[in-house]
């Protein structure tokens, strides 16, 4: 009797199975790229969907080290696109104050980079909205789109697709050689990593739309590192026409990073192989990855040079010659940024050596302008004239600008420091702007007060409305102009948000002066 009860078919438990069977299933969101599709994540709570791992060049390996990059190999089927792709090679650190876990890189880290992550609000091809694409900074030698900070979710519920990306860096990235540039078909070595960006910038263009981006609204953002990428993608005719728009944090101004000609940068390329007992490119690129980048920190620095491809001449030279792209640029300062450059100082007479070894001939007045009496003065005085020469250095290089484009350009000074009591010796530092304008204070376990959510509004919204029509000066903000020729002024974001003074008259003459001077090749980079 049990084994008959047991055995006879049950109309509920068949019933129950079609009731399974028919109910919707919720599909992950996916999209297809020109190598293949990718699926993503919703953020049900942002009503944001990100796709992250995004492969935008084949891994520049083996023999495609040193290389401009490749397309992607195409996949079938649907790659998952559900975490962030491999960083570029790099030493990492949990923390390095300033910066602290958010702001650094904490995943793998490999020769097999080339990634980027999309957010985006809206997965329609026709929703046409504004793009930005954020180029990270790390001196060359650090930094990925992967990074805490970055994450793009919050920027992206305000209605911008945002792209984050990776790019070669340090050894792997800025590599020249003299065989490099032979077997170059542009006769060009080095610049690998500006390559590998204007390749993910040639990615958004085929791709964007499908995200929901607008392919005739992107916007290139960069951060120290990041900025001069920018400078550098603003004036190279290879990046023509892959962007509307510009954003440089840490900045833009006259007091660029030195950039070497291509013969130097070979020079130092054929040291490094020396040194390490490389006799042929081939034997170079049979190193392994972990190989170079020890080598690398025993010593060499490798950054952008003028490899007569990417970046045909110096900057200046190619902005002269209206080479790159006329397009609107915001540019700005943080208002400690000038502590990067700052050796340590005990005294007061190590602070009038500094202004001597900085300033030259021109050391005298900076040291009436900016006096210091006693040890307190010499470390106010010495922050004092970072700021003011930060600000007149950008403006310069706007006015200048605008003597071969027509576009215009916006100037800001951040000075909100991250609230901080641990440490309130860093004040507005180096980077302290990122989490305000990605929306992402939250990120950071600090002590928050409404105008820090105040500033992160006002900041993100200023760059939705760049990225949506080309001017920050958008209904309900606080009105920001344009640099003009004869208003030396900026804007100041911050506590208080407005138009400032860059100097006081007499100020403002003299780093006028000195940066139309010979002198100023010794000025630092911030």
């Amino acid at each position: 009797m049990i084994r008959k009860a047991l055995a006879a078919p049950c109309p509920l438990f068949f019933g129950l199975v079609a009731l399974l069977f028919t109910l919707p299933v919720h599909a992950a969101p996916t999209v297809k790229t020109t190598a293949g599709a990718v699926f993503g994540v919703e953020d049900s709570s942002a009503q944001v969907v990100s796709f992250q791992g995004i492969p935008f060049a084949a891994p520049p390996i083996g023999d495609l080290r040193w290389r401009a990059p490749q397309p992607p190999a195409p996949w079938s089927g649907i790659r998952a696109a559900d975490h962030p792709g491999a960083s570029c090679m790099q030493t990492t650190a949990d923390e390095r104050l300033p910066w602290t876990h958010e702001f650094l890189v904490h995943n793998q880290v490999s020769e097999d980079c080339l990634y980027l992550n999309v957010w985006t609000p809206q997965l329609s091809s026709s929703a046409n909205l504004p793009v930005v694409v954020y180029i990270h900074g790390g001196g060359f030698v650090e930094g990925s789109g992967a990074v805490q900070i970055y994450d793009g979710t919050n920027l992206a519920s305000t209605g911008l697709v945002v792209v984050t990306i990776n790019y070669r860096l340090g050894i792997f990235g800025f590599f020249a050689h003299p065989e490099l540039a032979a077997e170059s078909p542009h006769h060009a070595a080095g610049n690998y990593g500006l390559m590998d960006q204007i390749a993910a910038l040639r990615w958004v263009q085929a791709n964007i739309r499908s995200f929901g981006g607008d392919p005739d609204r992107v916007t290139i953002w960069g951060q120290s590192a990041g900025a001069f990428s920018v400078g550098a993608l603003l004036v190279s005719p290879e990046a023509r026409g892959l962007f509307t728009g510009a954003m440089a944090d840490s900045g833009l101004s006259l007091g660029g990073l030195p950039i070497k000609d291509l013969a130097a940068a070979e020079a130092d390329g054929t040291k490094f192989a020396s040194d390490h007992h490389a006799a042929s490119l081939h034997d170079l690129r049979a190193m392994s990855a972990e190989e170079l980048l020890k080598a690398q920190q025993q010593g060499g620095r490798f950054s952008p040079n003028i490899d007569g491809w990417i970046l045909p001449a110096a900057p200046p030279e190619l902005a002269r010659r209206r080479a790159g792209s006329d397009v609107p640029v915001i540019t700005g300062y943080q208002a400690n940024d000038g502590l990067l450059s700052m050796p340590p100082l005990h005294s007061v007479a190590d602070y009038e050596a500094l202004a001597r070894q900085r300033y030259g001939s021109f050391a005298g007045e900076y040291l009436r302008l900016y006096p210091a009496a006693s040890d307190a003065a010499m470390v106010k005085a010495a922050i004092e004239a970072s700021r003011d020469r930060d600000r007149v250095s950008m403006y310069l290089w706007a006015v200048s600008r605008g003597q071969s484009v027509h576009s215009p350009v916006f100037t800001y000074y951040f000075d909100r420091g991250i609230p901080w009591p641990q440490h309130p010796e860093y004040g507005a530092f180096h980077s302290g702007e990122i989490p305000y304008f990605f929306r992402n204070l939250k990120l950071l376990d600090r002590s928050w007060q409404n105008i820090d959510h105040q500033v992160s509004d006002l900041a993100s919204a200023y760059l939705k409305a760049f990225a949506s029509s080309g001017t920050p000066d958008a209904k309900g903000l606080p009105t920001w102009s344009p640099v003009g020729k004869d208003l030396p002024r900026t804007m100041e974001i911050g506590e208080r948000t407005g138009v400032m003074p860059l100097a006081d008259k007499a100020k403002l003459d003299f780093w006028t002066r000195y940066f139309h001077s010979s002198e100023s090749q010794h000025a630092p980079l911030f």
